[in-house]
C-alpha cells in the first residue's frame, strides 16, 4: 500500500547502491522486508511502553536523524501511517472498530512525533 499512496518513496529505499526498478522488486527484496521487521520492532517497543512512551524519547529522536540523513521527509511517515492502518484494519476486520482506529493513530502520532524531534536537532557547531 506505502507505494500505490506514494511512488515517490521506492528511490528512499536502495540498498547496496541498488535502486529498484518496481515496487514489486522493492516489496519482495529480503532487505526491504528486513526493514518492514525493524519498522514492526519500533511499534512493538511503542505498544510495550504505552505508559512510558519517554523512554525512547532518545532512540526515536535518533532514528528520525537517521531518516533525514538518507533523504526521508517528515511528511512521509503520515504515509506510512496510513499504510500501518490499513494492513490493521486488513488483519483486524471487524475488530477494527473507531476507537481501535484512534488508538493506533495517537500511538503512531507519538511515534513519528519523537521522531521528528530528530529533524528539528541541529548537529553539534552549528
Amino acid at each position: 500500500r506505502l507505494f500505490d499512496l506514494d511512488p515517490d518513496l521506492l528511490p528512499l529505499f536502495q540498498y547496496n547502491c541498488r535502486q529498484f526498478g518496481s515496487p514489486q522488486e522493492c516489496l519482495s527484496a529480503p532487505e526491504f522486508l528486513d526493514h518492514v521487521r525493524k519498522v514492526m520492532l519500533v511499534i512493538d517497543a511503542a505498544v510495550s511502553h504505552l505508559e512510558n512512551l519517554s523512554c525512547l524519547e532518545e532512540y526515536l529522536c535518533n532514528l528520525g536523524k537517521k531518516h533525514q540523513a538518507v533523504g526521508v521527509k517528515v511528511e512521509s511517515f503520515s504515509t506510512v501511517g496510513e499504510s500501518l492502518l490499513y494492513m490493521l484494519e486488513k488483519c483486524l476486520g471487524a475488530a477494527f472498530s473507531p476507537d481501535v482506529r484512534e488508538a493506533w493513530s495517537k500511538l503512531y502520532g507519538a511515534v513519528v512525533k519523537a521522531m521528528q524531534r530528530g529533524w528539528e536537532i541541529l548537529p553539534e557547531g552549528e
